[in-house]
């Protein structure tokens, strides 16, 4: 059977040189980074150096690098420190965002840490600005604006240095989920002033468990995690020493790579709308997904015209034929309440339709592509 996987967005094939790295890594650097010794000594040496790399090629300081087991905690520790410390008393976020930051907010709303306010969102999901204005001159509380750069579901990109310029303005922090942007475009943390950001390795052909969050330095903010001085303070508990080292190595690769992989994969994308056009002329491109210069090249989210009879068993269909892809995020597979970003966005007859993301890397083929359209048009003509 073939296997064509066309879901990166959700997780990533590791590259051969991370997998080394890593295997190296726990063959050979076992002792503890916190230890004074000179195995402790070796490893606490090489994640200072990965997070000198990371840092150089986002041009931050190597102290505003935190490593966290992922993009969920790395979130997860910005909102809620930002809160506990900062005196952040309002959260103006979208209905899109990822669940790492609304079921956060949400919880905090609901324990009345925080006044929580949503930006409207155009019918493609682009954050109204005007509105944002309003929102942002709503009162005097401290304010903290949580915007993702890249939406994981349909791939709108949003003009992240307008919104942090805005915000910064009316005195209000902001934060971004770049789980999806973070190593598939180039970043200048000194080119504007946004004050977090949150990374993963697994999105970038790297290790799962390991994400970094950024935080600006002296931005006030203590552990979340107790109980060890690692990180700086920040997070508690034994350095992931081989994922540290894989999230360097894959960090490398994605940067050292990137205009010729963003090249080949945009043109991969560009071929998938031109077949799903041709051959599907009734689908349609939710969001700004089927629009190359106003969402990320990584990802497409299509509604498909099939009967709802059809589209009950579409993805296990797509399975049977070995192509893996998603309806909606990976996070919510196990869930029957639908995507909550697609229910913001589309009609009541489009929901009735299925919507499938099929998400690319450099690792799949124009071949992989036709047959997948292929199976799709067999499927809504059967």
């Amino acid at each position: 059977m073939k296997h064509v996987y066309l879901d990166n967005a959700a997780t990533t094939q590791v590259h051969t040189t991370v997998i080394a790295k890593m295997q190296d890594a726990l063959a050979n650097s076992y002792g503890n980074p916190s230890s004074t010794h000179s195995f402790g000594r070796t490893a606490k040496t090489a994640i200072e150096s990965a997070r000198k790399t990371i840092a150089k090629y986002i041009n931050a300081q190597p102290s505003e690098i935190i490593f966290t087991s992922g993009g969920t905690e790395a979130d997860n520790m910005i909102i809620r420190c930002s809160v506990r410390d900062l005196d952040v008393k309002t959260i103006i976020t979208s209905k899109i965002e990822h669940h790492a930051v609304l079921h956060t907010v949400e919880e905090l709303e609901k324990k009345g840490s925080i006044q929580l306010l949503f930006v409207n969102l155009d019918a493609f999901g682009n954050p109204d600005m005007a509105h944002l204005e309003t929102l942002l001159q709503s009162d005097d509380s401290k304010k903290l604006v949580s915007l993702m750069h890249v939406n994981n579901e349909i791939g709108n990109k949003i003009d992240l240095e307008a919104i942090t310029l805005l915000s910064k303005k009316h005195g209000a922090l902001v934060h971004s989920d770049t789980v999806q942007s973070l190593g598939h475009y180039n970043w200048d943390v000194k080119a504007f002033p946004i004050d977090f950001l949150a990374a993963a390795a697994h999105k970038f052909h790297g290790p799962k468990g390991i994400g970094f969050a950024f935080i600006r330095k002296n931005s006030g903010m203590s552990c979340m995690i107790s109980g060890g001085s690692q990180e700086r303070g920040l997070r508690a508990g034994t350095e992931s020493f081989h994922n540290i080292v894989g999230l360097e190595e894959a960090f490398v690769h994605a940067y050292e790579n990137l205009d010729r992989e963003k090249k080949y994969v945009e043109e991969l994308k560009s071929y998938f709308i031109e077949k799903v056009k041709k051959e599907i002329p009734e689908a349609k491109f939710n969001g700004h997904s089927g629009d190359l210069d106003k969402s990320t090249y990584t990802l497409v989210n299509v509604c498909l015209p099939i009967t709802e009879d059809k589209a009950m068993m579409l993805l296990f269909n797509l399975d049977i034929k070995g192509i893996a892809c998603s309806k909606g995020s990976a996070c919510q597979s196990g869930s029957d309440a639908g995507s909550h970003v697609l229910n913001e966005i589309l009609s009541i007859e489009d929901m009735k339709k299925p919507s499938v993301r099929f998400s690319f890397s450099s690792y799949n083929t124009k071949e992989e592509i036709d047959y997948t359209i292929g199976v799709l048009k067999d499927i809504i003509e059967a």
